[in-house]
């Protein structure tokens, strides 16, 4: 199924009318996909500049992150983008402490490569069981394979696929896939019939995205995972911290949502502002 990909400054004329009647809000519960997981449109990303089990967020220390979780739920959204290497599954557990679980979806991912003071993995299991009692939940609603690479990664990583793929017929997690971090593990991942929620690096300015590949193609997949019924979620949105300047985050937020490359998107804040100004631009993008 092929879209064509419009630019920033035609936007308007891209959205579909019927849907301009009806107004969109960042906090709206839409669907990821098919996996049935109802989400807001933005997720709260706890990894900027995550690497060693540290991150931007869980820098803040325990209360300021508790605190800053606690002012992104009550303004309606209930996304949360966590992972293993960020080191942030310990902080979130005392967010849980103070909401209701059962009203907040709940993202993680693996690690399998080594490195970052992580050891190299094959095995789904062993973690998972670890991300429980470190969340201090029964079960998750979306688990990623962290970082796929190449073109191969569901043949090297079949362990642990097949191990994801028991915990969720055992009803421990929802959906499953993969974070992509290269243009041949994302065209993979767009056709795979095992991936069922994508991580994916996505903005107008090419910043921090996957080599090898322009924005349209990487777009073109990102329409191609959609209409297979992936459910696709955008990272990167700003460059990884490149795009600072608030016309550069402007176009790629309209850039993005105007082309519906996305279900959703992870953000990483670090201060309310940040939060508020994300929600407002989202409302804004979406209605234009």
């Amino acid at each position: 199924m092929t879209h064509s990909l419009v630019g920033a400054g035609a936007l308007t004329t891209a959205l579909n009318p019927t849907a301009q009647q009806t107004k969109k809000c960042v906090t709206d519960r839409i669907s990821l996909g098919r996996a049935g997981i109802k989400c807001s449109r933005l997720a709260f990303g706890t990894g900027t500049d995550g690497w060693l089990k540290r991150s931007d967020q869980t820098r803040l220390g325990q209360k300021a992150f508790v605190r800053l979780l606690r002012t992104y739920i009550d303004l309606g959204m209930n996304f949360i983008d966590l992972a293993d290497i960020y080191g942030s599954h310990p902080y979130f557990k005392n967010v849980l402490k103070e909401v209701n679980r059962e009203e907040l979806v709940i993202l993680s991912k693996m690690w399998f490569a080594g490195g970052g003071g992580m050891p190299q993995t094959d095995f789904a299991k062993p973690a998972f069981e670890r991300f429980r009692n470190e969340l201090g939940v029964d079960s998750l609603d979306v688990v990623l394979i962290h970082c796929v690479s190449d073109s191969k990664w569901p043949q090297h990583r079949k362990q642990m696929r097949d191990e994801l793929s028991e915990l969720k017929e055992r009803g421990r997690v929802r959906a499953i896939g993969c974070s992509c971090h290269d243009f041949g593990a994302l065209k993979v991942a767009a056709e795979d019939p095992w991936t069922e929620v994508i991580l994916a690096r996505i903005n107008n300015k090419h910043m921090n995205m996957d080599e090898g590949a322009s924005v349209e193609q990487v777009a073109q997949v990102l329409q191609t995972a959609r209409a297979n019924g992936k459910a696709v979620i955008g990272m990167k949105i700003f460059g990884c911290g490149s795009l600072v300047k608030e016309e550069q985050r402007e176009t790629s937020l309209q850039y993005v949502l105007g082309n519906d490359l996305v279900d959703a998107m992870t953000i990483g804040m670090v201060n309310e502002q940040q939060i508020q100004d994300n929600m407002s631009r989202i409302n804004r993008i979406l209605n234009a």
